[in-house]
């Protein structure tokens, strides 16, 4: 079919979503030809949990069910590739605090350890899990999420046994902070990040994170925390240049790390060597929201050819929140993104720091997560801030969530 591209041999239950105003595909050599890949009048069939087919809706073929978006807009589920969500406690005092004049620091996380370690597995996984409902009432089908509130062994390693139930895409971070229970020999405490602890972890996790940053870690004792990951099978990531000047991105390049996080603060070698290398910046407006920090400059990491991506930071300290939509919008707003650049970075984006291909992108054979849009453009995201646009969500094929007036799995 000269209109639309499909995968061979559809052999399950397969569902037509058709009469879509724009589907945002996020391959350059479909529809407009844009990095979005943007086709309008369009439809999407869906397989298992694969996409099968996508292109002009008077093309589509004949499927087991049909679905009317009703000229709608339909794009890929967000991939919030970084997020905080295995905690306990709350930190209002901390927020009205700050919203009053109090300075953001990284000393806040001790408050969360206390209250996560007091916790037990089932108040944990239930808060992780109440947060997980919450991100995909608003599109988002995939998540990373981190330990890090535990600082134990014992802690750190149940944190990311609860996180590997609910996600693949699990995150060693026993380097967060120094525990409380080291403040006075921190070279201890990255001992047991290296070792016990280390392996205690390993076995639920993809990858391992360090917070390199004043008040945290530094960059010899990032690099020793990531190199012993590594050599455990864990691949780095890291929290990078988030409130000062430092070594973290430069790191993170060094090392190969999927992704270099929050990014606020580069130096143009920082940003030439994201450009440069296949480490993708991860931009969390959450945070500066949140703590009235400066804005990371996304205008000047696209201007220079850096692949970025927009994730939540979702955490009780400085970013809570589970909306990629309300980022996107922070994006455009206040980070020089266009709304286009905006939803590739919080979808294909959150993939590429993920090192992911089968998601993020609607094309054959990728797998089946998709937003059906209350809105006729992804535009919408940006353009109507703190709206609800989520009209049902697809994850793996099967129809996860439907907003009001649509039952999951109906047939229109």
């Amino acid at each position: 079919m000269s209109s639309g591209t499909s995968s061979t041999g559809m052999t399950g239950n397969t569902t037509l979503i058709t009469n879509i105003a724009s589907l945002v595909t996020n391959d350059p050599s479909l529809g407009d030809g844009s990095p979005l890949g943007l086709i309008q009048d369009a439809a999407v069939v869906i397989d298992g949990d694969r996409i099968a087919w996508t292109g002009d809706s008077r093309e589509a073929p004949a499927t087991d069910n049909r679905v009317d978006a009703g000229g709608r807009a339909v794009i890929p589920g967000f991939v919030d590739s970084h997020s905080h969500l295995v905690f306990a406690g709350d930190r209002t005092q901390e927020f009205n605090a700050r919203m009053s004049g109090r300075a953001y620091s990284a000393g806040g996380i001790r408050t969360t350890v206390a209250a996560t370690r007091a916790a037990s597995d089932e108040e944990l996984e239930r808060n992780l899990i109440r947060h997980l409902d919450e991100a995909l009432r608003q599109g988002t089908t995939t998540f990373e999420t981190k330990s890090g509130y535990g600082l134990t062994v014992e802690d750190e390693a149940r944190a990311l046994r609860i996180a590997s139930a609910h996600t693949e895409e699990v995150t060693y971070l026993g380097a967060h902070i120094v525990s409380p229970d080291h403040a006075d020999d921190p070279a201890a405490y990255v001992a047991l990040v290296t070792g016990e602890m280390l392996d205690a972890c390993a076995p639920y996790a993809r990858w391992i994170d360090v917070f390199c940053e004043k008040g945290a870690f530094d960059g010899d004792q990032a690099r020793a925390i990531l190199t012993a990951g590594r050599a455990k099978g864990l691949h780095p990531r890291i929290h990078a240049n988030q409130l000062s000047y430092g070594p973290g991105v430069q790191l993170a390049v060094e090392l190969d790390a999927a992704s270099a996080d929050h990014c606020t603060h580069l130096t143009d070698a920082d940003v030439d060597a994201l450009a440069n290398g296949r480490t993708v910046a991860t931009l969390l407006p959450g945070a500066e929201f949140s703590t009235r920090a400066e804005w990371p400059d996304a205008r000047r990491l696209l201007d220079a050819g850096a692949t970025v991506a927009l994730s939540t930071d979702c955490n009780p300290g400085s970013s809570f929140t589970s909306s990629v939509p309300f980022c996107i919008a922070l994006a455009v707003r206040d980070m020089g993104m266009t709304p286009d650049e905006a939803v590739w970075s919080a979808t294909a984006g959150g993939a590429a720091a993920l090192r992911r291909t089968d998601i993020g992108r609607l094309v054959p054979g990728a797998r089946a997560d998709l937003v059906l849009l209350d809105a006729p453009s992804h535009v919408h995201l940006a353009y109507r801030p703190g709206v609800p646009l989520a009209a049902a969500v697809w994850r793996k094929g099967v129809e996860v969530f439907a907003g009001p007036g649509r039952r999951p799995g109906a047939e229109r």
